[in-house]
């Protein structure tokens, strides 16, 4: 099926955040959101409309402290802007033909605009979203189906030469969508653990639990996801803290250790693990913890074997997952694994996973993103990673973000009419994700287009920051 990108509307939401959240080298207390609308030609004459949504972070996609956080989301914008501009010069071509006919020039212009891979890849990660979500409305096939029949036109490319086209179409008709998955929750570096770390004057108050030890009663899961800081004394500390609230109120729990980068060698980490191992107060964590994600910076992560700490615990990589070369390129230096990121591409996400089925037994791809909002972007990574075949993923947008305050009483009804098993809304609160049990149903993503069975309400959002229409 071919399609041509023919207009992109650009917007952003802000939001307030509930409480403060702390990962890498950067704070967060208020978030803003990039969301597109984009019309789309098909061959036949029609047009037809999708939508995509995700936040504009700071310090993940460029973690320089050369750019100040405005910097870091003007580099984000600059990215979906040449990611159209490529795209509406392609013209006519499948929805993987868009991505991967200008894969190569978004990356050479993004570098020449001083954007990394990651920054890159965002603009187009946005687009395929909004582009496939708008086949889907076209043709009234929801996401799964679209991939299982491979209406996108997904292939192998120069881009994957490692892949062959007879693999791929074998493993997309094996995939089926999950009717839920498990929340791994993540705990930040400043996240408040215990009641006392929760004085009475900062508490919010607002029904939601506020500190970990609120978390593991009011959702009950048993997946939760640490981060740590590069500071191999402080980290310790830190989790003898995690360790004592899991172990007493979390049942049968298990973690993944997040190291976002702060680890200057694979020594450091290795010497946080050991001492992780010499602690009796952390042999249950230890026992817990399922794989490590990315805690060597960026800049040596693929240069190194990380072998001496994969003796120990699965590692796999995150921010080094550029391009679509990097997962390979990982593998030779002792990575057992690639996380699935909306943010990174969902074609990615699919491409390495193909990779993943291929290599078989002590391969994996983990499901992470904790800046999916609840709505359009939450539900669009939730119906990717569980047809996928991952069986928890990463949330916590919907512990930092008071569900969907940032949208106005309209868009949150039709939300939770549209999705009554992912949303509730009482009285005098904002619709927010249902995860009781630590699990979210997803059944009500089966919908035409790419997850999304309610409307936005675009006339509440603000236009994009030096942007409009394109």
């Amino acid at each position: 099926m071919k399609v041509k990108l023919e207009e992109v509307e650009r917007y952003e939401r802000h939001v307030t955040m509930r409480l403060a959240f702390r990962f890498g080298v950067i704070t967060v207390t208020d978030a803003t959101q990039a969301v597109i609308r984009v019309r789309i030609a098909l061959a036949d004459g029609r047009t037809s409309d999708g939508v995509a949504a995700e936040a504009l972070a700071a310090k993940w996609f460029e973690k320089s402290p050369d750019f100040t956080d405005a910097q870091n989301l003007e580099q984000l914008r600059q990215a979906l802007g040449l990611a159209i501009e490529l795209y509406r010069a392609h013209g006519f071509g499948t929805p993987f033909d868009l991505f991967a006919g200008t894969c190569a020039e978004q990356q050479r212009r993004g570098a020449e605009l001083g954007l990394n891979p990651l920054v890159a890849g965002y603009g187009p990660a946005l687009l395929d979203r909004a582009i496939l979500d708008a086949v889907g409305h076209a043709t009234g096939q929801s996401f799964a189906t679209m991939i299982r029949h491979n209406v996108p036109g997904i292939r192998a490319t120069s881009l994957t030469p490692d892949i062959e086209d007879a693999t791929l179409a074998s493993f997309l008709g094996s995939l089926r969508p999950q009717p839920g998955i498990d929340v791994r929750h993540t705990v930040g570096l400043v996240d408040p653990l215990t009641a006392a770390d929760r004085p009475a004057s900062e508490r919010v108050d607002d029904g939601l639990p506020e500190t970990l030890e609120e978390v593991v009663s009011y959702y009950g899961g048993r997946y939760y996801k640490l981060k740590v800081s590069g500071d191999v004394g402080a980290d310790l500390e830190r989790l003898g803290r995690i360790a004592a609230v899991l172990d007493a109120g979390a049942g049968d729990y298990r973690t993944t250790l997040d190291g976002n980068e702060q680890y200057d060698d694979v020594e450091g980490i290795v010497e946080l693990w050991r001492r992780i191992e010499a602690t009796p107060s952390l042999a249950r964590l230890a026992s817990s913890i399922l794989f490590i994600e990315q805690p060597i910076k960026r800049a040596v992560a693929l240069s190194r074997s990380v072998e001496p700490l994969a003796r120990h615990r699965a590692v796999i990589i995150d921010e080094s997952d550029g391009e679509l070369s990097s997962f390979p390129q990982a593998l030779k230096l002792g990575y057992a694994g690639v996380s699935s990121k909306s943010c990174k591409g969902f074609y990615k996400s699919i491409l390495n996973a193909a990779r993943v089925a291929r290599l078989g037994p002590g391969h994996f791809m983990s499901a992470e993103d904790l800046t999916t909002w609840p709505g359009v972007s939450v539900q669009q990574d939730l119906a990717l990673v569980s047809l996928l075949g991952m069986t928890h993923v990463e949330r916590n947008a919907h512990h930092f973000i008071d569900g969907m305050s940032f949208a106005p009483e309209g868009e949150q009804r039709a939300f939770v009419a549209a999705h009554p098993d992912l949303y509730e809304k009482q009285a005098g609160k904002p619709a927010r994700l249902k995860a009781a049990g630590g699990r979210l149903a997803l059944g009500s993503l089966d919908v035409p287009g790419f997850a999304v069975g309610a409307a936005m309400d675009f006339t509440s959002m603000r236009p994009m920051a030096g942007e409009g229409t394109s």
